[in-house]
């Protein structure tokens, strides 16, 4: 680089910026304030060595990474990023809980409605029953006898001997 563009770092350090300055790509001049956060927290010394330890390829990342992190401690010295992966966290746990609350919301409203149904078809099996019972009789012509005359009288001598126990009505 020229000595009238230096990066940001370099123009923060006042010093001149040299051709293959590591800083130069990831810092541009038109950002000062990203450096100037980066350099509060990690020190320029540290970010220029923890970006040559890197492939080219990863670096652009690694600084993206480093200034995000270093601006998240400038706005919250305490907690920093992980202050917003504690805030994200809540808010997937919110989310969850009122996911499950809706789901058995649901779960809730259909076992209802089944039942309903369950309890209309019912209904509707005893009316047809009770339609049945009803035509019966009049289907039942005098030329046909009762296939069992003998059942009412019986079933009734048995209900009313149950009732007794040695000559003794309970």
């Amino acid at each position: 680089m020229s000595h009238s563009t230096r990066c940001a770092a370099c123009k923060s350090l006042r010093r001149r910026c040299p051709k293959d300055c590591v800083l130069a790509p990831y810092f541009p001049p038109t950002n000062p304030q990203r450096f100037a956060c980066v350099h509060k927290i990690f020190g320029a010394s540290n970010t220029t060595k923890m970006l040559e330890q890197l492939p080219l390829h990863l670096r652009a990342v690694a600084a993206d990474c480093m200034s995000f992190e270093a601006s998240s401690r400038v706005e919250d010295p305490v907690y920093g990023t992980v202050g917003i992966i504690s805030q994200l966290q809540e808010q997937i746990i919110e989310a969850q809980s009122e996911l499950v609350k809706t789901k058995s919301e649901i779960a809730f409203h259909n076992a209802q409605q089944q039942l309903q149904q369950q309890q209309m078809q019912q209904l509707q099996m005893i009316n047809a029953i009770a339609q049945e019972g009803e035509d019966w009789p009049s289907s039942f012509s005098s030329s046909q006898q009762d296939p069992f005359p003998n059942v009412n009288q019986q079933l009734f001598e048995d209900y009313n001997y149950s009732n007794t126990f040695c000559g003794f009505e309970f």
